[in-house]
């Protein structure tokens, strides 16, 4: 499609140029003072989608509404200025191609000139290219009825309007309502477009050759130019493992395709399901393999719904220029709370007394019960949980202490210990708060046990395959261990069906939660607002600040400019070729940004809006390019 007179472009106005129906915010206007407007704008509400779905003919439903509506002329600038407010979101974004095309855009509408003239002759759209019904009033202004002469107001309106432009070419018609589609049946359009960012209509939907969930989408596919480099209804979400709600709506609220799997799925699963997707959310349970990510054709970001990204191959996602994000301190609070909280129960011995109560035995004795206050614990990993951990357990009295493969900035008046033994050596508590690389498999073993205190406390909340499971279940037998809380376990059930299979299960004073550490409401929303957010800001504007495993970068806002995001293997030369073509091709650079690690180069730049299509062919055949994309 090109921008010549034999090329028309058919928009309704309600429901499609704005969210709403016209007619219903007038009806909320006009009836403001009418103790049964609720009951009245429903009913309204109810005849125009039974006129929408083409259930009820045009002429019945205008006149049922017009006698509901109690309106008057006075009405209309506040209807006026509540539109301009609902816009749908697309057109407000693509006002451009409005002004640009102006000439091929015609209105054509079941509603009213009198709202509809003033709303779109601002994007540009000339006023003889708007058809639509005219109010009749009487002599106070009210609206008693429509011009009975306007083909508009009668069944197939639309069909009779536009066979009397006797429009020479081809004919689009974007739009939500059954009326519509009526124009296509008649053999005047050669596509309609079932427009769905605002409503969707079921029969409307199976009527149409192509559904267009934003004007982006119509854009695209007509090849016509746009404000988005990329429709975001063609952006898919894959989200497992009960992410939070709020994950989806972010999603869904920027117009991506979103879809949600309750439990974790086993890598032959993954494989099928993430062909095509964009978006991949994941919590601890879902390992995301090289296999799996072979038949990611289409997938540019992971997130990782949690603190540990080791069920991911990063190196593996660097190859194939797949940017991962974490949620490294969403959900730290919650993790510290339920350590102190097991912490007290164990030493009190609670686990065991409360088991007794259950089972009718009343057992009021001091025995095996301490306070926290003057004990030592001793944390193996000294990270963001870590180092909360020692400043509410020192708050509470205890001494603390910890063991770190990297020397970290102590806060308090914890100490650190040079070796693992000498922690274990020396503290009546031991938490662990390691991640989950390989190197910390069964990183505490008989050997370790055997260099505890005797009656020590050990709980592990960090990763299951960091304790071997059968010397921990040998230490409490022995009464090496006299109290134990394990939340993370060498293997994990996929979902709450399954049941849970561990020698830990029926041990006196062990507490043993379903990998629960960070699972609080506030903890879930916090990762659901982060994540997501690290992803949207690098889908559209590039940026990997936090990322687990790309160069980071955080980039100014993009104004009035082409953004080329390159990612490539981090060889010499990258950056002296993409601007050796940018200027042979004569293109202004406005900003230029790079950053790289020990595998990959992530180039960002931003060219003035005039440039060569191909630029972008020869930016892609650069040797050792992994991805190229063009935002603006």
């Amino acid at each position: 499609m090109d921008n010549t007179l034999n090329k028309y472009i058919i928009i309704d106005f309600d429901s499609t140029f704005t969210k709403v129906e016209a007619m219903d915010e007038l009806g909320a206007i006009s009836l403001q003072n009418n103790p049964r407007q609720e009951e009245i704008l429903q009913e309204i509400k109810h005849i125009t989608d039974l006129g929408m779905n083409g259930e009820l003919s045009f002429t019945q439903s205008l006149e049922k509404r017009i006698a509901l509506l109690e309106a008057n002329k006075a009405h209309l600038p506040l209807l006026i200025e509540r539109l301009r407010t609902k816009i749908s979101d697309s057109f407000e974004r693509n006002k451009k191609f409005f002004k640009e095309f102006a000439s091929n855009i015609l209105i054509i509408s079941n509603g009213f000139k009198e709202f509809i003239t003033p709303i779109v002759t601002a994007f540009g759209i000339k006023e003889e290219n708007i058809f639509a019904n005219t109010f009749v009033y009487d002599e106070k202004g009210n609206i008693i009825g429509f011009d009975r002469s306007n083909r508009l107001c009668a069944n197939k309106g639309k069909v009779e309007q536009i066979k009397s432009l006797s429009l020479q070419g081809d004919i689009y018609v974007i739009g939500d309502g059954y009326t519509d589609y009526e124009i296509k049946e008649a053999g005047l359009a050669n596509k309609f477009y079932a427009f769905t960012e605002n409503v969707e209509r079921e029969r409307v939907l199976s009527k149409a050759d192509h559904i267009a969930p934003s004007l982006d989408e119509f854009l695209y596919h007509n090849k016509l130019p746009m404000s988005l480099s990329y429709p975001k209804n063609r952006i898919s979400v894959l989200l497992l493992e009960n992410i939070h709600p709020r994950a989806v709506e972010i999603f869904r609220k920027e117009g991506y395709k979103v879809e949600v799997v309750a439990g974790g799925l086993d890598e032959d699963e993954l494989c099928e399901r993430i062909k095509d997707v964009t978006i991949l959310g994941i919590r601890s349970k879902t390992q995301v393999t090289r296999k799996v990510l072979e038949h990611a054709n289409k997938l540019m970001c992971i997130g990782a719904f949690c603190i540990g990204t080791n069920q991911i191959d990063l190196n593996a996602c660097l190859e194939k220029g797949i940017v991962a994000f974490n949620a490294p301190y969403s959900n730290t609070r919650s993790v510290v709370e339920l350590v102190i909280g097991e912490i007290i129960m164990l030493i009190r011995n609670i686990p065991d007394k409360s088991q007794g109560m259950h089972q009718g035995k009343w057992d009021k004795s001091a025995k095996n019960s301490f306070e926290i206050r003057g004990k030592k614990l001793g944390l193996v990993g000294y990270g963001n949980i870590g180092a909360q951990l020692s400043v509410l357990a020192e708050s509470l009295g205890m001494e603390v202490y910890y063991y770190d493969v990297v020397e970290k900035l102590a806060l308090g008046n914890v100490k650190r210990c040079n070796t693992l033994q000498e922690l274990l050596n020396t503290v009546d508590i031991v938490s662990l708060h390691v991640d989950g690389r390989a190197a910390n498999k069964n990183l505490i073993g008989e050997k370790e046990f055997a260099m505890m205190k005797d009656g020590v406390i050990f709980l592990n909340l960090s990763r299951g395959h960091v304790v071997d499971i059968p010397a921990l279940v040998a230490a409490i037998k022995s009464k090496k261990v006299v109290g134990a809380a394990i939340d993370v376990f060498p293997y994990e059930p996929k979902t709450n069906k399954e049941e849970f299979l561990n020698e830990l299960r029926g041990l006196p004073n062990v507490i043993l939660t379903p990998h629960i550490g960070g699972s609080t409401e506030e903890a879930q929303v916090n990762i659901a607002n982060f994540v997501p957010g690290k992803i949207v800001e690098f889908i559209n504007k590039g940026n990997t600040f936090m990322s687990v495993n790309f160069p980071n970068l955080q980039l100014p806002e993009l104004t009035d400019a082409h953004r080329m995001i390159h990612i490539h293997e981090n060889v010499p030369g990258i950056l002296a070729q993409i601007n050796s073509i940018l200027a042979r091709h004569h293109i202004n650079i406005a900003g230029q940004y790079l950053k790289t690690n020990e595998k990959l180069g992530y180039v960002i730049t931003d060219i003035n809006k005039v440039y060569n299509k191909e630029v972008i062919t020869e930016l892609k055949n650069i040797s050792h390019t992994i991805k190229f994309r063009m935002l603006y």
